[in-house]
């Protein structure tokens, strides 16, 4: 099984850059791109919050415009810069969105299982799970303990040293989590985009990780005092495979293009060559 995770696509009205800087509207469609070039073709898609910069309707219409254009399914969290009703009215028709309440949800593939939090406080930068969110993820992870399980929200639930984005990381329930997924070791992994860089931590004895994203990168500065930037590097994704006897293998792949592939053979005239 092959999983492919993008995250924080930050979409906007058509003809407007995020920030006055980034296109992320084709940054978007490069991604989309570089997930149909896959071989094998992924699964599923997993979308680990920020599909919107401002949860627009029309930002939505623009994002399920391109994910239409997978022919695997995906499957979307809200993130901060989401807007819950109108991320559930844009994914409905998809099936896997509750019709009330926080946008959790579990999808029951298989080898992995799916189950998807709802990490958005509205207004805030912060996340927050409520009581509501972490019985659901109590349940719905007792309801199936032998089964491998990835959990998915936006906002990561551990500090990564950048300060600013360390003042915004998921704040409220952390502890209930990590001692819900703690004592269900089925958790392969917990999946979170928010950060806008590939980071990986080991936390409540599973391994969390966060995905680069899609569009543009936050800077790497690791100083409490950082100010709030970002960067053009290159965007990226993360794809999860499942190794029969190995378990959970993850891959950190760009989205734009590189010169190759080409073939480890030295030709004999090659300098050097004995």
């Amino acid at each position: 099984m092959l999983v492919a995770q993008i995250s924080d696509l930050h979409i906007r009205p058509h003809g407007q850059l995020a920030y006055g800087v980034s296109e992320t509207n084709v940054f978007a469609e490069h991604a989309i791109n570089a997930l149909l070039r896959l071989r094998p073709a992924p699964d599923l898609v997993l979308v680990t919050g920020d599909v919107t910069d401002c949860g627009l309707e029309e930002e939505y219409a623009i994002a399920t415009g391109l994910f239409a254009r997978l022919p695997m399914p995906v499957y979307c969290v809200p993130g901060n810069h989401d807007r819950r009703e109108a991320m559930r009215a844009a994914f409905s028709a998809a099936g896997y969105m509750p019709e009330a309440g926080e946008l959790n949800f579990v999808v029951e593939t298989r080898p992995l299982r799916l189950i998807g939090l709802d990490s958005l406080v509205p207004g805030e930068s912060f996340g927050a799970l409520s009581d509501a969110t972490l019985g659901f993820l109590a349940k719905a992870l007792a309801s199936a303990p032998d089964v491998p399980t990835l959990v998915m929200l936006h906002h990561p639930p551990f500090r990564c040293g950048i300060g600013h984005m360390d003042r915004v990381r998921l704040l409220g329930g952390v502890d209930r989590l990590g001692a819900i997924i703690a004592a269900h070791p089925q958790v392969e992994r917990i999946l979170c985009g928010h950060h806008h860089r590939a980071i990986q931590h080991r936390f409540a004895e599973t391994l969390c990780q966060v995905a680069p994203s899609v569009a543009h990168q936050v800077d790497l500065d690791l100083r409490d005092e950082a100010p709030s930037n970002f960067v053009l590097e290159p965007p990226a994704f993360l794809l999860h495979a499942w190794i029969e006897r190995e378990g959970l293998v993850t891959h950190t792949s760009q989205v734009d293009r590189s010169p190759g592939p080409f073939p480890f053979i030295l030709p004999d005239d090659y300098p050097g060559r004995k």
